[in-house]
């Protein structure tokens, strides 16, 4: 919410500042006697402006882009774990990789976000390989139990992910 405020404030600020460059130009203009040079002159501000409003324009394309690619990384592992019923360290290293721009772009809400999901990837990959090993070698004091509820757990947080994560890039990939 504070951003967006801040944003309107800055477009309000840039639109306001423009307006008294164009201002400032007819001003001159009409004070010449050459209208040549007064034409030119407001044709120039007036092209400045658009060149200005198309570079905002392609900067918050090529953000949205770029958070859209952070959003189908998230998408893509919690289905990934959820198809397999594991995580595996490679495809959790390629997440966390093709997510490394999360801080930059979206701040600590998705960066914290996107560090839960490797944490609790990370954790999964562990129990399974825990429960799967409990098998071939039985361990004194291993608790089968405690592993596998804890993978339970795990899977269950990853199967109820999809939404959360639609709700919580809903705000960085909303389009006005």
């Amino acid at each position: 919410m504070k951003s967006t405020w801040k944003r309107k404030l800055l477009q309000l600020l840039e639109i306001l500042a423009f307006s008294i460059l164009g201002i400032s130009v007819v001003l001159i203009c009409l004070n010449t006697k050459e209208p040549l040079a007064s034409a030119i002159g407001f044709a120039t501000v007036y092209i400045a402006y658009q060149q200005w409003r198309t570079n905002q324009q392609k900067l918050n394309f090529d953000r949205y882009d770029r958070r859209l690619k952070v959003y189908d990384e998230v998408r893509k592992i919690l289905s990934l774990i959820i198809q397999k019923g594991t995580a595996n360290y490679e495809d959790l290293r390629k997440f966390y990789s093709a997510t490394s721009e999360a801080y930059f772009l979206f701040g600590n809400e998705i960066q914290d976000y996107i560090d839960e999901i490797f944490r609790r990837g990370i954790n999964l990959e562990r129990w399974s390989t825990e429960y799967k090993d409990s098998f071939t070698y039985k361990k004194p004091g291993h608790d089968y139990d405690m592993v596998s509820n804890r993978m339970h757990e795990d899977l269950v947080w990853f199967s109820e992910q999809l939404e959360p994560a639609k709700e919580k890039f809903k705000k960085y990939l909303h389009i006005r």
